[in-house]
Parts: structure tokens; C-alpha cells; sequence
């Protein structure tokens, strides 16, 4: 009897923990991932667009190292790098305004190396991403296997596709690196090399898209002109008009009514010949 009692007992503890246990939906959960913020990409403030829009994730670790480079550049003399450094402080204070995300100050202690190696690590022991905007730490990171968010790849590769045959409206900023060529930028900041443009600087003109180039900077576009003025005559061929035109005009000068040509009306007359008796 004694041995049912216990057993009942234990049945009625085990159903009241189940009960309180709430039901977890594996297509809603998901699990919290981690970005550590560098001073580039703070500096840089697209973060605050992409956390509004919610495509960066819920936990952003922001190292205190890297505060204390904001604020050792927002003390410097040198005014640019004061006003961004100040302008990368007011970065966190919005991202820690944001209901949506969770700003987490790192204080936890580095061994004395640069702040590059310092983030890598850091990511490295919490199984975290990085989030920078520098070319050389996103080398580094992706060489030591950490996982790099960079919005100025995610920029590039967001840039809407321009196909060969397809025209735009482009200003002529500057000439190329070939005498003959034009460039200029669409909207979205992709450099365009418009052939037999370099006349037309500060001159808005209609293009034709003809062939793509990636480069490690971004997407080149190369285009033609679509209504090409008509070129300029050469020299000898402005040599060869002039020329003809004025034998033409040498062709139709009126003869002299006298039906004599103008070297027979000036020729010397010959003397009478005097003869003596």
C-alpha cells in the first residue's frame, strides 16, 4: 500500500511539472546570435537602418576597447575623425534606444595587441560574427575562420543589374583613362566608361549598356554613346575641300566677250618691220 501511495505521488508531481512546462515550437524558436560592432562600422551608421529594418541579428556586443577608441579620437585634433568618432558614440546610444536588440558592453579583460586582433579573438570565444566596414580586418577575420558581416558588400551586391543593350541617363563627371573615353556614376554609384565621351564632360547623356566588368572595388559598367554628334572632319580632308572648291570656282569664272583669253589681251604686239629704199 505504502509502495501505490509513492508511486501515485510521484505520477502527481511529474504531471504538474509537465503542466507548468510551456510548449516550445521549433519554428518559432530560433537561436540568439551574436554580432561584435567594430569602430569602422559604428563610424560608418548604416547599422542603425539595418537594425530598424531587422536584418541584423537581436545581440550586438559592442567591446569597451572600442569605445575607448571612439573616445580617444573624439578628444584628438584632428576635426574629421572628432566629428565621426562623436558621431560613432551617438551610433551606440540609438542602438541601445532600439526595443528590437540587445546592446551588450564587453569589459571582459585582452591581452595587449591591436584592437584588430583583439575583435578577432573576442569573436572567436563567443562564437560570434564580426561586423566591420575595414578591408584589411575582413581579411583577417575570414583568414582565422570568423564569420564577417560587411555592409559595404552587402551594398554592392544589392546594386540593381544593369544588361548589355539596356540605356540610361548618365552625367560625364571626368575623362578616362583612354583619350577618347567619358565617365560618369549611376544613381546607385556604379562607375560607367562611355566611349568617345571625353568632349562631353559636365553633360548629361543617353548610353547604351555593353558589357559588364567585376573588380575586387565593385561592378564596372562600359557603354556607347547613343546619339553620337557627327565627328569633325579630318585636316587633309578639310585640305581636300578647299581645294576642290576653289577649282571649281576657277572652272566657272566667264571668259572675256572678246572671245580672246586673258593672257592673249596682254600679250606684246610685234613691231612693223620698216623696210628702206
Amino acid at each position: 500500500m505504502k509502495d501505490i501511495l509513492e508511486i501515485l505521488l510521484l505520477l502527481a508531481i511529474l504531471g504538474v511539472l509537465i503542466w507548468q512546462r510551456k510548449p516550445v515550437n521549433p519554428l518559432t524558436a530560433k537561436k540568439s546570435r551574436k554580432v561584435i560592432m567594430d569602430t569602422c562600422a559604428l563610424i560608418d551608421g548604416r547599422i542603425i537602418e539595418l537594425a530598424q529594418t531587422g536584418f541584423v541579428p537581436e545581440v550586438l556586443v559592442v567591446p569597451d576597447f572600442v569605445l575607448h577608441e571612439l573616445q580617444m579620437l573624439a578628444d584628438g585634433a584632428d576635426a574629421h575623425k572628432r566629428e565621426r568618432a562623436r558621431f560613432g558614440l551617438d551610433v551606440v546610444k540609438d542602438l541601445q534606444a532600439n526595443p528590437d536588440i540587445t546592446v551588450t558592453i564587453d569589459t571582459s579583460p585582452h591581452e595587449r595587441q591591436p584592437n584588430d586582433d583583439k575583435l578577432v579573438v573576442l569573436a572567436q570565444q563567443m562564437n560570434a560574427s564580426l561586423f566591420t566596414t575595414d578591408f584589411n580586418l575582413n581579411k583577417l577575420a575570414e583568414i582565422k575562420g570568423v564569420h564577417v558581416l560587411n555592409v559595404n558588400e552587402l551594398a554592392q551586391n544589392l546594386r540593381p543589374v544593369a544588361l548589355p543593350g539596356e540605356r540610361k541617363s548618365v552625367k560625364i563627371l571626368q575623362k578616362g583613362s583612354n583619350p577618347k573615353q567619358g565617365v560618369g556614376y549611376l544613381e546607385d554609384g556604379t562607375m560607367v566608361v562611355v566611349d568617345n565621351a571625353a568632349r562631353m564632360v559636365d553633360k548629361t547623356v543617353e548610353i547604351e549598356i555593353s558589357r559588364t566588368h567585376q573588380t575586387v572595388a565593385g561592378k564596372m559598367l562600359f557603354a556607347s554613346l547613343v546619339n553620337q554628334p557627327p565627328q569633325q572632319q579630318s585636316q587633309p580632308q578639310r585640305a581636300n575641300n578647299t581645294i576642290s572648291s576653289r577649282a571649281a570656282a576657277a572652272s566657272s569664272t566667264p571668259k572675256p566677250a572678246s572671245g580672246r583669253s586673258v593672257h592673249d589681251r596682254f600679250r606684246r604686239k610685234p613691231k612693223p618691220t620698216i623696210v628702206s629704199h
